[in-house]
This record gives structure tokens, C-alpha cells and sequence, in this order.
């Protein structure tokens, strides 16, 4: 179980940089359903990334810091 865990923890961070993101962080976890009467383990994937946008140069945005 726990390398389908892995393996979809990996698809994910696959997508997202293939999106032209940067992941800087990952948190795994596994746990069993407390709402849930079955013993499957359920897991929390939670990523943090990042992704540069070029900077539009005729921006004249009131809210920019300039």
C-alpha cells in the first residue's frame, strides 16, 4: 500500500511540474478513516509550489508596489 501511496504522491508532483510549477515542499500522510468503519488507511498529500509569471511590462496596476 504503501508504494501506490508513493507512487501517486510522485504522479502528482509529475503534474504540477509539468505545468511548468516548482514544488518546494511535500507533506505525506497516512492515517486510518476516523469517519469511516472500514480498516482502508486513507492519505493526505499536501505540496507547496511555486511558479514564476513573467513580468508584463505595460503593467499600470494601481495595486503594483513599485
Amino acid at each position: 500500500m504503501d508504494d501506490e501511496i508513493l507512487d501517486d504522491q510522485r504522479e502528482l508532483v509529475s503534474l504540477l511540474e509539468s505545468a511548468g510549477w516548482d514544488v518546494t515542499d511535500s507533506e505525506l500522510s497516512v492515517y486510518e478513516s476516523p469517519w469511516e468503519d472500514d480498516e482502508a488507511p486513507e492519505a493526505s498529500i499536501t505540496l507547496s509550489a511555486r511558479k514564476r509569471y513573467p513580468e508584463d511590462e505595460e503593467d499600470d496596476s494601481p495595486y503594483r508596489v513599485k
